[in-house]
């Protein structure tokens, strides 16, 4: 039962593609993906803790297996994105949890935690994420997020995910890989792109202070861990460390070699993540 088992659930009328490890009996773990990325991304992640937990890592809606939305301006926000968070679990039927979110899905886990979910998750680690984001890295993130590629042929995708991923830090050779397998569709005439909805990119346009969270922060009564990339152009230093004192549950940690976001891929990642868990 430790391996991964994909599934799928409608929730909110939506239907929701996940991938699940470890044993049902085990405590409960939520791993949540940045804003381009999938669940595919905490494959190593759950792989390493799943015999001490039972994990779920979902895709977002217009992100990877799950259904795109059919009305973007309203769904392509932090606060559905709550609410469909809370709607999971409670399918789920998890009263209490543990939650890994990198970017984004730390940033849903901040504003779910402040609110619908208060008082269900018990620790809380934020992956290059805060309630404070830097202006100049959401604009370069939503220059390459908002004109997905087209390529003639998967290698060159690898090859543009490479690139724009760079800050991640170290991955092998088979994790850029399955990044890239896990990341890609076919369009109609034959060329492959990025799996994402273009449209999910409209939130940062639409909803400019969806990720303006310091009171849903201050609010927070779980343990947290804020993981920064050393090198994280959307998380800076200054914010980070603002975290620590505006919610003394916090602490802060920086991860070497990385910018946004820390891929959470090694044994190094695994351990930091596991104790603080534990």
């Amino acid at each position: 039962m430790n391996g991964p088992r994909s599934h799928y659930a409608t929730i909110l009328d939506r239907e929701i593609h996940y991938v699940e490890w470890g044993a049902a009996d085990n405590p409960k773990l939520v791993m949540w993906h940045g804003l381009a990325r999938t669940g595919r991304d905490f494959d190593d992640l759950a792989q390493a803790l799943c015999h001490r937990f039972h994990i779920v890592a979902p895709d977002t809606i217009g992100r990877g297996l799950s259904q795109w939305s059919p009305d973007p301006a309203n769904e392509y926000t932090v606060d559905f994105y709550g609410r469909l968070a809370t709607a999971f679990v409670d399918a789920l039927g998890w009263k209490t949890f543990d939650w890994v979110g990198t970017s984004m899905g730390g940033a849903i886990a901040i504003h779910a935690g402040a609110g619908a979910l208060r008082g269900r998750m018990k620790r809380l680690a934020l992956n290059d994420i805060g309630p404070e984001l830097n202006p100049a890295a959401i604009e370069r993130i939503r220059s390459y997020a908002g004109t997905p590629p087209r390529f003639a042929r998967v290698s060159e995708l690898e090859a543009y995910f490479r690139q724009v991923y760079a800050p991640y830090g170290w991955l092998s050779d088979a994790q850029w890989r399955r990044l890239t397998e896990t990341s890609a569709r076919r369009l109609p005439d034959g060329g492959i792109t990025t799996h994402y909805d273009p449209q999910m990119v409209q939130q940062i346009v639409n909803q400019p202070a969806d990720y303006d969270q310091w009171d849903a922060f201050r609010a927070l009564e779980c343990d947290m861990l804020c993981l920064r990339g050393e090198n994280s152009d959307l998380l800076l230093k200054d914010a980070a460390t603002r975290m620590t004192k505006e919610n003394p549950r916090c602490r802060l940690l920086e991860i070497k070699g990385c910018g946004h976001a820390p891929a959470l891929n090694t044994p190094e990642h695994y351990k930091i993540v596991g104790d603080f868990l534990s």
